[in-house]
């Protein structure tokens, strides 16, 4: 079990305040740069990773670490894959200590952004430290309740999380009896190598889907559920 906390970030106000329309020289300008450099000042993402190996692989299912997974497109994207790295990442804990009135939306919205941003970075982080202490080159993920429902069922992330221990103690992230994370800015995952692109996202009909990365690929779908 291994642990990454010191992970840089940057919050680009000035950039972040046109995304959200945000008009210099306002009071809102000033109480959205307040925040993001508080954010900044406080924030410290965390990533907790292992490095796995696959004991057996099913029809559609993989088992890691004696534990067993049920994914059609999990067991296809590792078809070719002996080690996997699983992984969770936090925005952190401690940007909760930033006080928030009741009822103020925006600052919420706002926060929540900052946040996303956070988690961001600890991902982005952890993919360029596996590659660079493990030699993996490409790598891809997959994560439970990404995608259509069928594709990996998200109380599988109790499955997941089992995997690990101390989570808690060691940054911060629980996971409750409907297999949702705390804090809600996380994420879990396996972390694969691979010779092609995949997201999750290729194989999610929602076409609205505020978190979606890229479109649906109906040559991927096809390659995994319809061969």
């Amino acid at each position: 079990m291994k642990i990454l906390s010191e992970i840089p970030f940057t919050l680009e106000v000035g950039k972040l305040s046109d995304e959200y329309k945000i008009r210099p020289g306002t009071e809102l300008a000033r109480r959205f740069t307040d925040l993001a450099r508080e954010v900044q000042a406080t924030g410290n993402p965390k990533v907790m990773y292992k490095v796995s190996y696959i004991d057996e692989k099913g029809e559609d299912t993989v088992k890691i670490d004696d534990t067993l997974f049920t994914s059609l497109a999990l067991k296809k994207n590792l078809d070719q894959v002996k080690r996997v790295f699983p992984y969770i990442a936090t925005c952190g804990t401690e940007v909760d200590n930033i006080k928030i009135d009741k009822g103020d939306m925006l600052k919420s919205f706002w926060m929540f952004n900052l946040k996303g941003i956070l988690l961001q970075s600890a991902i982005i982080h952890l993919f360029e430290h596996i590659d660079k202490h493990y030699k993996t080159g490409k790598l891809s993920s997959m994560n439970p309740g990404s995608g259509d429902e069928v594709v990996w069922p998200i109380v599988q992330q109790k499955n997941l999380f089992s995997l690990f221990k101390d989570v808690k103690a060691g940054i911060g992230v629980g996971i409750t009896d409907s297999s949702l994370l705390v804090p809600e800015t996380s994420l879990i995952g396996i972390i694969f190598q691979t010779e092609i692109d995949f997201q999750s996202c290729q194989l999610c009909h929602r076409e609205n889907c505020p978190q979606r990365r890229t479109s649906f690929d109906k040559t991927v779908w096809k390659s995994i559920y319809e061969n």
